[in-house]
């Protein structure tokens, strides 16, 4: 059965919509290449979202799907589906196959789809999809990125000023020291230090750095040697980039919303890492105390599904 995946998914997402072509540049060249980016990119979420309806696919979705022109004047789609935390699934390539047929179907249009992956298996690549019966043959396949792939070049990615080898680097980084959180603060600083030392703009700064900060989450005593290591950095740079806006992380996030004493950001918070939550899971969350949403706000950094949730509120509601 497939993880459930959002925790990584939600930054993935955002970071490709910031920084769409600079995603296409990193991880398919030639589509890059044959793409007239000067004509700019239309993001169909709502087109999108009537071909996922009208399949059925239940929690099945595509991340992004774009309308861009080619170089010859062509208009064509393009589906980017992004499979972040999946394990091994026997029904991947016909899960692509459906949703690309769907697309075309719906609104006759050549669609071409790019997968990245970015699990820990080394030897799940699905990368095609079809049958054959009665001499009638289907034959489908698409262009994959495994991430593994471009971590055993780690020199290359450190000198590679593309957004995406940031994102690459944090990605990789946060799933291997998952169970080493002093290697994990070591390499989020160090990522964090790239993003100076490649002289991003500040805007670029702000942006990978809420994309390392939301994957490489760190208990409380660690965060705070984190922080303060951040602050002499941007003292010694001059740069005061990331302390000088109100940071997007978890604690300072309840923080807030409890003096306006709503449980809302709590639950846009679990929301982006778990996906939707159930309605009457809703009902419960905000019942909770003000202590109790601010104990949520701490133990949400380490959910990794719903069930995580569930024994959590079980734990710990009146």
């Amino acid at each position: 059965m497939t993880e459930p995946s959002t925790s990584f998914d939600s930054p993935w997402k955002d970071i490709v919509e910031t920084y769409l072509p600079e995603f296409f540049a990193f991880f398919f060249p030639n589509a890059y290449t044959a793409i007239d980016w000067e004509r700019g990119f239309d993001f169909l979420d709502q087109e999108l979202r009537q071909v996922v309806r009208d399949a059925e696919l239940g929690k099945r979705f595509v991340d992004k799907l774009v309308k861009v022109y080619l170089k010859d004047g062509e208009e064509t789609w393009i589906l980017i589906h992004l499979e972040i935390q999946s394990q091994y699934e026997s029904q991947f390539a016909e899960r692509i196959y459906v949703y690309h047929y769907r697309i075309f179907d719906k609104y006759r249009r050549r669609v071409a789809s790019f997968i990245v992956l970015g699990d820990e298996n080394s030897n799940w690549r699905p990368s095609e999809f079809g049958y054959e019966i009665f001499g009638c043959q289907i034959n489908f396949s698409f262009p994959v990125v495994k991430l593994l792939d471009l971590g055993q070049d780690w020199e290359a990615l450190v000198n590679n000023r593309n957004p995406f080898a940031t994102v690459v680097m944090a990605h990789l980084k946060a799933h291997q020291t998952r169970n080493n959180r002093q290697e994990r603060l070591e390499w989020k600083l160090s990522l964090t230090r790239r993003l100076y030392q490649q002289g991003y703009q500040r805007q670029d700064v702000i942006n990978l750095f809420r994309f390392i900060d939301w994957l490489m989450s760190l208990p409380k005593n660690l965060e705070q040697e984190f922080w303060r290591e951040i602050r002499q950095l941007e003292e010694e740079t001059r740069m005061p980039y990331i302390t000088s806006v109100e940071r997007l992380g978890i604690e300072q996030g309840i923080e807030q919303g409890m003096q306006r004493g709503e449980a809302t950001l709590v639950l846009r918070l679990l929301n982006r890492r778990l996906g939707q939550v159930t309605t009457s899971v809703e009902k419960q969350i905000r019942q909770l105390s003000v202590k109790q949403l601010e104990d949520l706000g701490e133990a949400l950094l380490d959910f990794e599904n719903e069930a995580d949730l569930l024994h959590w509120l079980s734990q710990n509601h009146d």
